[in-house]
């Protein structure tokens, strides 16, 4: 069962993970402090590496996106031993890596270790500075928790700015079940213009992949639903 977008191309489905403190973590809602060590059929254990392959080996695809939770709610460096050894799991796949980042000498350290493509989360923003500066070397993250759009308005107002891919995270429906943001996702393929416009939060099953891609959404980042069974390499298409 193959999806596609609005523009033609496949819908792709990003499998994530969530660090924290070398764990992957299970996560529910945006609230981060509570979120426990994953326990999954997937795989035994909570070691980065193994979830990472269990969660591209279920759906395929090339891509995985990692959201280093330690970086970005304490400042820490980037766990970079967490992401080597993802990397070295999944030999071919490009990691979208959301660390907090706030300031292009950080950003550019990150990337000197070849360790993925840096997502940049408007709520780590104090203004557009650091998107403006790294273009299509990022990937921007438009994050917001119920009706509150974090981090500066320009983020989320002014599509000139974007990159080419750009993610609408809704925080509150992470983990929760409840379905994504369609609105959110029109709104964002519309201002975009061209732009890839990838959904992260809420989504549970292929129904929902059918929405986002008559949304006008590009992919999909998705955790809850490949743990449960409910997306498969078989449902989704992805590849």
């Amino acid at each position: 069962m193959s999806h596609g977008s609005e523009r033609g191309s496949p819908f792709r489905l990003i499998p994530v993970i969530d660090l924290r403190r070398g764990q992957v973590v299970r996560a529910r809602a945006g609230e981060r402090d509570a979120y426990a060590p994953i326990d999954t059929p997937l795989a035994r254990g909570s070691a980065p590496a193994d979830i990472a392959r269990a969660l591209l080996d279920a759906v395929g695809g090339d891509r995985l996106y990692v959201a280093d939770l330690d970086a970005i709610m304490e400042g820490a460096e980037p766990d970079r031993a967490s992401l080597e050894a993802v990397a070295c799991a999944c030999p071919g796949v490009t990691l979208w890596v959301d660390a907090g980042f706030s300031d292009l000498p950080g950003t550019e350290r990150f990337g000197r270790l070849g360790l993925g493509r840096p997502v940049i989360g408007s709520e780590s923003q104090h203004d557009a500075g650091l998107v403006r500066a790294l273009g299509d070397r990022a990937v921007l993250s438009l994050d917001s928790r119920g009706t509150e759009r974090l981090g500066p308005d320009a983020l989320h107002d002014d599509a000139r700015i974007w990159p080419e891919d750009v993610i609408v995270m809704t925080l509150a429906r992470v983990g929760a079940g409840t379905g994504p943001d369609l609105s959110g996702i029109s709104r964002a393929a519309a201002l975009g213009q061209g732009r890839r416009i990838y959904a992260a939060g809420g989504v549970r099953g292929p129904q929902d992949v059918e929405d986002l891609a008559r949304a006008g959404a590009a992919g999909a980042l998705v955790a809850s639903a490949i743990h449960d069974g409910r997306l498969s390499r078989t449902l989704s298409g992805s590849g």
